[in-house]
């Protein structure tokens, strides 16, 4: 079975579904992935075929280094150019699908990804890391806010947010009618299939995450999707000199969605008393601090003391995985989720919105993170639970209820 996987966004929404591709590759299956071109080396590292989306969804969104001034754009320009991404990444899933595929699996921004579909009379089913459906268990992540508003507060706002306007509207409007499909806006297709079941696997762990008790029978919980690890990776002397030459350090790094400012961080690692190693910066920054580029998460969160991170998705899962205190840093969207979720489960101290942060409140948020003993025993019980999830399972039996053509 030929398997397209339709990833635009950062780094973040590709590396699972790279991962996922590749154990579905080993289990028979042809997996080709759709993502900006930025991403074709981790796609091809994993064995998948590589389809470009035109675009950078990373330039777009990502915010200046902490305590530093935005951009004075307009959000219509943001929304605009959000919307002109979009739009070249379903022109993009559209050349990608005509390339051959017999199923799509369609990220939680890939919603035309479902009007291609219906058009070629091939099945789509949803794959997101995020939990979009509305629910009374859960704010929606659009709000940019882990803040509950209650049962029937998240429940009513959800359900108008999904209705609200998107990016992708046009470009989905634009497909159908490029199609030749019936009339039919986004919001509305969406209604359609949830009405009707339709399915969509989430490569989140129920326990970090339990599944909404008001969630319809096709939303699946399936567990993470982890990354494909290369056999042959090796990590840098100069980084294996540094962890072996001291106490285990404290990770700093806000992915995609952030610039770092190596003096802003080792202001707040110095106050804490912690050795550090901050991800996209030089290499040399002192002899207790040291700059790292593209690191596997899995093989270098074990080692550390505590994790500081933006909260996305797949930083927090990694996070969860390695069984060490974790410090959420959220920017936006469904990051304040995952950083709420971290303190909930006794994983690490309270988050600190992105936007709120000082190198007084990072440190001594660390200082809590590293003292504290029921963080690490938490964490370590977290990570224990979520080695016994295998995520690709949901994922085939999905793929084997098909119906046959």
């Amino acid at each position: 079975m030929r398997v397209l996987m339709v990833a635009p966004g950062t780094r973040g929404d590709v590396v699972p579904m790279a991962g996922l591709g590749s154990a579905l590759q080993g289990l028979g299956y042809e997996v080709a992935i759709a993502a900006n071109p930025a991403y074709a080396p981790l796609v091809v590292e994993s064995g998948c075929e590589f389809r470009p989306l035109p675009g950078d969804l990373e330039g777009l969104i990502r915010q200046p280094a902490p305590g530093a001034k935005a951009s004075s754009g307009s959000v219509l320009t943001f929304w605009r150019k959000l919307t002109e991404y979009m739009g070249n990444a379903a022109t993009g899933t559209l050349a990608a699908a005509e390339a051959g595929t017999d199923v799509i699996l369609a990220n939680s921004v890939a919603p035309y990804a479902y009007d291609i579909a219906e058009a070629m009379g091939i099945p789509a089913i949803g794959a997101h890391l995020q939990p979009t459906e509305p629910s009374a268990a859960y704010p929606p992540v659009l709000m940019n806010s882990a803040r509950s508003l209650g049962a029937w507060g998240n429940k009513i706002i959800g359900e108008r947010a999904a209705a609200g306007p998107a990016p992708y509207d046009a470009p989905v409007a634009h497909l159908r009618k490029e199609l030749g499909l019936g009339k039919q806006s986004r919001a509305a297709g969406e209604r359609r299939r949830r009405k009707a079941h339709a399915p969509i696997l989430h490569g989140i762990s129920p326990v970090v995450l339990p599944r909404p008790a008001d969630w319809h029978s096709g939303l699946v919980m399936a567990g993470y999707w982890w990354p494909a690890m290369k056999p042959d990776w090796q990590p840098p002397t100069y980084l294996v000199d540094f962890l072996a030459d001291g106490p285990p350090p404290v990770f700093v790094g806000f992915g995609s969605s952030a610039h770092s400012d190596p003096a802003f961080i080792l202001e707040a690692t110095r106050r804490a008393g912690v050795r550090a190693v901050v991800q996209g910066v030089g290499a040399v920054l002192g002899e207790d601090a040291i700059g790292v580029g593209s690191v596997p998460h899995e093989w270098l969160f074990p080692q550390m003391a505590a994790v500081v991170h933006h909260a996305g998705a797949g930083t927090a899962a990694a996070g969860f995985r390695a069984g060490v205190p974790a410090i959420g840093i959220p920017v936006y969207t469904d990051q304040p989720l995952w950083a709420s979720r971290i303190a909930s489960l006794g994983a690490g101290p309270p988050p600190i919105p992105y936007k709120k942060l000082t190198p007084a409140r990072l440190g001594d948020a660390i200082t809590e993170a590293v003292s504290r003993p029921s963080y690490a025993q938490r964490a370590a019980k977290v990570a224990a639970a979520i080695a016994k999830e295998d995520g690709t399972v949901a994922v085939v039996e999905a793929l084997r209820n098909l119906p046959s053509k």
